[in-house]
């Protein structure tokens, strides 16, 4: 008796995880579909808020790393900055060279033009090539929806 309970229980949970997996398996993408994603670039939206060179470096670092381990190619890199962290995106900053090293490489440097409101700054205050969206948050929200991987260093 207790061994067809067990396998009644046993028969149930199969069958209620069978129905569970029902609407993984009926989303399951075509080889062409999932070749096709595996070609897209990686893409990585890094936060920076703080005025701080350390955290700037490690934001750095994290760009120059996955680029190294994915390929420069293969992946596209933004670090958005915002509130107190935008001052490191000035011109006299303590981070300026390494900017221009993450620029030589591909990785797009973007400020908050909500912050720059308030801080009084305009483009002309920043680094060269570094991009100014209306507001980081917002920018970084965005790119999260697209798919875009987020990382706040």
């Amino acid at each position: 008796m207790k061994l067809a309970l067990a396998t009644q229980a046993l028969a149930a949970a199969v069958l209620a995880a069978g129905v569970a997996l029902a609407p993984v398996v009926s989303h399951a993408q075509s080889a062409p579909q999932q070749a096709a994603q595996k070609s897209e670039r990686t893409r990585l939206v890094l936060q920076v808020s703080e005025d701080n060179p350390v955290n700037w470096n490690l934001a750095l670092n994290n760009a120059e790393n996955v680029q190294q381990a994915l390929g420069k190619d293969n992946v596209q890199v933004e670090i958005v900055a915002y509130g107190p962290g935008l001052n490191m995106l000035k011109g006299e900053s303590k981070v300026a060279g390494r900017l221009n090293a993450a620029l030589d490489n591909n990785v797009d440097l973007i400020a908050c033009g909500v912050t720059m409101g308030k801080m009084k700054l305009t483009k002309a205050d920043l680094a060269g090539g570094i991009k100014v969206v209306p507001a980081g948050l917002l920018h970084i929200m965005a790119r999260q929806s697209e798919g875009w991987h987020y990382v706040r260093p």
